[in-house]
């Protein structure tokens, strides 16, 4: 049986196949040129604000009761645990971190749907432009459901610049690995401008404002992408990672295949389903 990431490629595949036989209609000249992959760049590409350090210098405009979410999430990675970051243990990203690029992300661009494929658990954006509305009922995912629209800045006939809103963005969601949280009430809104660089072809800027419940105001950054040739290596997350969650409590794997805490002092797991060693 095909899993999911496997079906999801093949859905997407079968979608873009089926777009060639309009092909004729899609006027690609319009459009700009966003080949290739794309990755953050910068000594502060990890933080959700590039412009500032992570962590507290952030300066997210979290409310009370969030801040201190964040600042025990802190706390706990100071510690040496993993602190308010589902990604550690390979679960999604959601947006709007996933558009941190800090794996590959590449577009394709057809005149219905704008696709942005995220190498870092295979997720795949659907931003549709085909003008139609929001749905009744939003599906929910961690990637949310996303509806755009091309604009033509300058006036030069091509379009330059896509404005992005996305709803119905649910689960467990952090902005950064540092763990500043958004609402558990999944009404999350994420609006995107993205546009290549005036100046250099190579650069594509994302200005991203989050609206979320657990912020005293909307927090508007900008997150900047370097473009690479289209190959690149596949990340399987799971692959490498050492972490195992039991519990509550993160452990990890040593390279004999031992189990080894992350914090100084911290206890083994319950053993009681197991049986006591024989002296």
């Amino acid at each position: 049986m095909l899993d999911r990431s496997a079906m999801g490629a093949l859905a997407l595949a079968a979608a873009l196949a089926m777009s060639v036989a309009g092909a004729k209609a899609f006027d690609d000249a319009s459009y700009p040129d966003w080949s290739g992959y794309w990755l953050a760049f910068g000594a502060a590409r990890g933080s959700f604000d590039t412009s500032r350090p992570k962590g507290l210098e952030q300066q997210a405009p979290l409310k009370p009761e969030f801040q201190k979410i964040l600042e025990a999430s802190i706390a706990d990675i100071a510690a040496g645990g993993q602190g308010n970051d589902p990604g550690y243990h390979c679960g999604s990203h959601g947006m709007p971190r996933v558009m941190l690029a800090l794996e590959p992300i590449f577009f394709v661009i057809l005149p219905q749907t704008t696709y942005v494929i995220l190498e870092r658990l295979s997720q795949v954006r659907r931003i549709f432009t085909d003008g139609h509305a929001w749905p009744v009922q939003l599906p929910g995912a961690s990637v949310g459901y996303s509806i755009g629209q091309w604009i033509d800045t300058d006036g030069d006939g091509r379009y330059d610049t896509l404005q992005v809103e996305t709803r119905g963005i649910n689960g467990t969601r952090v902005y950064d690995s540092n763990g500043a949280p958004l609402h558990p009430d999944n009404s999350t809104i994420v609006k995107e401008r993205i546009s290549l660089d005036k100046s250099d072809p190579n650069i594509l800027h994302n200005e991203i404002t989050t609206i979320d419940d657990a912020l005293t105001r909307p927090w508007t950054i900008m997150r900047s992408y370097r473009r690479h040739p289209a190959v690149w290596d596949e990340y399987v997350c799971a692959a490498t990672n050492e972490h195992l969650a039991i519990g509550h409590d993160d452990y990890l794997l040593s390279a004999d295949g031992l189990l080894m805490p992350v914090k100084k002092g911290q206890k083994p797991p319950d053993l009681r389903y197991f049986d006591a060693p024989q002296p």
